[in-house]
């Protein structure tokens, strides 16, 4: 059942599949994210999602535009809109159907992002961001992208492989790939508010 709108209140709730591109496991979250949200936000929110730590620079490109923190060098052809001025309804509208989220420009970290659906508010449970499901952990920060993380896996699956011992020191212990709570990514996103 919707509720009333106060002039803040979302008018429109994207339900959002990011995927992670090019690594095994596959890495995926669905997510609920409301239209007031600014692009900003939406970045703290698929961060805190998939499991990164907000260490690196960011960028979604939607419909040939890019939007991120702004390029003050003109160094791309293509000018970087500010983040933080365009809200997720404006910039997703109705018709948008994907984008694309790239992560940390060093180890190029690289999201496919489907728009399946635009649900009605509901202030009872879907007018915040919430993580509805999802699958398997992230890659660790600064692990040397999709081959950092393949070499990663490979050493500290196996107790005898001669980077073992320094990947478990490195990641602060035991990494299990499969690992993901939808409960506790909750918790977390509630304290974004």
């Amino acid at each position: 059942m919707a509720t009333k709108s106060s002039p803040t209140a979302p008018k429109r709730v994207y339900q959002l599949l990011i995927e992670l591109d090019e690594v095994e496991p596959r890495v995926w979250r669905r997510l609920w994210v409301p239209d007031t949200l600014t692009m900003a936000k939406l970045d703290r929110v698929i961060q805190t999602a998939m499991g990164w730590t907000n260490s690196h620079l960011h960028e979604f490109e939607v419909d040939g535009k890019r939007y991120g923190i702004p390029d003050d060098e003109g160094i791309y052809e293509t000018p970087t809109l500010d983040d933080r001025r365009h809200k997720v309804g404006a910039v997703l509208g109705e018709s948008v159907s994907g984008f694309r989220y790239t992560y940390d420009f060093g180890d190029n970290w690289r999201h496919t992002v489907t728009v399946e659906n635009r649900l009605l508010p509901d202030e009872s449970f879907n007018t915040w961001p919430v993580c509805i499901a999802g699958q398997n952990a992230c890659p660790p920060e600064d692990v040397g992208g999709v081959g950092g993380y393949s070499e990663f896996l490979e050493a500290i699956a196996d107790p005898s492989h001669d980077d073992h011992a320094a990947m478990w020191q490195w990641s602060g212990g035991p990494f299990d790939p499969a690992g993901f709570d939808v409960n506790a990514t909750n918790a977390v996103l509630r304290r974004l508010r």
